[in-house]
């Protein structure tokens, strides 16, 4: 065998392993011969006719693009900064290189035009306690654009809505106000609960009175725990009862007069004489 036909083997193998190519489980070829698509191959190992054939590898798992802060006019006119993360993958390699030059930009400009969108026709307080809801919007908006190109976006959230300096205020102080009303509140609640309990346990204690003197043995007790050098004993008022009964009683038998300190008119004997008649009397009822 000659030098010649050695070194026409020799480029012959060297053409066979140009044109191997092992691919990952996650990556695809999409293989243009003589720019006509066909098509794709992988996982594996995969041959290309050198010349004829040109490869696109594609990347199938889940990408993640970081959406830079975006300048949102709120639909109440106030500016925030909205940024968000966007999660998404390749499900027809094929459309992923022909339907667009660069998916992965193309993607990254409609997920910004997008969230600006969204944003722009949401009010300041729905921007900041429905992002949920907002995430799901843009998702399905997304989706929706990018399913000719062969992508799936699985996931957008919004990471860090960033708020000017007097709008924080603002939100700080009515967020100060709506603690302070569920604290008076809460206050309220529990200045009327306890009412009601002292109302029914003033009404226990009216249907039977030796909780009266239970609760002033206890008063005693908790007195005596303490070391103080002035001590009271409250007396309850059921020992004066009697008292104020007597009393009453006395008053109810004393006569008005006694009770209102003038003397009381003097009655004259059964059986006594007339009082005498001035002179001075008679001669004037005379004339």
């Amino acid at each position: 065998m000659g030098p010649g036909i050695g070194v026409a083997i020799g480029i012959v193998v060297l053409i066979i392993l140009s044109g191997l190519r092992v691919l990952n489980e996650y990556e695809r070829v999409v293989i243009f011969r003589l720019g006509r698509l066909t098509p794709y191959r992988g996982p594996g190992v995969v041959f290309i006719i050198p010349i004829l054939e040109r490869a696109v590898r594609i990347d199938l798992r889940t990408i993640t693009l970081d959406i830079p802060p975006q300048d949102v006019i709120t639909r109440d006119n106030v500016t925030v900064k909205v940024s968000a993360v966007l999660y998404f993958r390749v499900v027809d390699p094929s459309r992923a290189v022909t339907e667009i030059a660069d998916y992965l930009f193309g993607t990254l400009q409609l997920a910004q035009t997008t969230l600006r969108s969204v944003g722009g026709q949401s009010e300041l307080d729905d921007l900041l306690s429905q992002r949920e809801k907002l995430n799901a919007r843009i998702q399905e908006i997304v989706d929706l654009q990018t399913e000719p190109w062969g992508i799936k976006v699985t996931l957008v959230a919004i990471k860090n809505i960033d708020l000017p300096l007097d709008m924080q205020r603002a939100i700080a102080a009515q967020a100060e106000a709506e603690r302070e009303r569920r604290a008076k509140v809460i206050a309220a609640e529990g200045e009327f609960q306890a009412a009601q309990r002292l109302a029914e346990a003033a009404e226990i204690m009216g249907h039977s009175p030796i909780t009266l003197q239970l609760r002033y043995l206890q008063t005693l007790s908790e007195i005596a725990t303490d070391h103080n050098s002035t001590t009271v004993f409250p007396v309850p008022i059921d020992l004066f009862e009697p008292f104020i009964r007597m009393r009453q009683a006395a008053t109810a038998l004393t006569p008005p007069a006694a009770q209102s300190g003038e003397p009381a008119p003097a009655t004259a004997p059964a059986g006594a004489p007339p009082p005498p008649v001035k002179a001075g009397s008679e001669s004037q009822g005379l004339k």
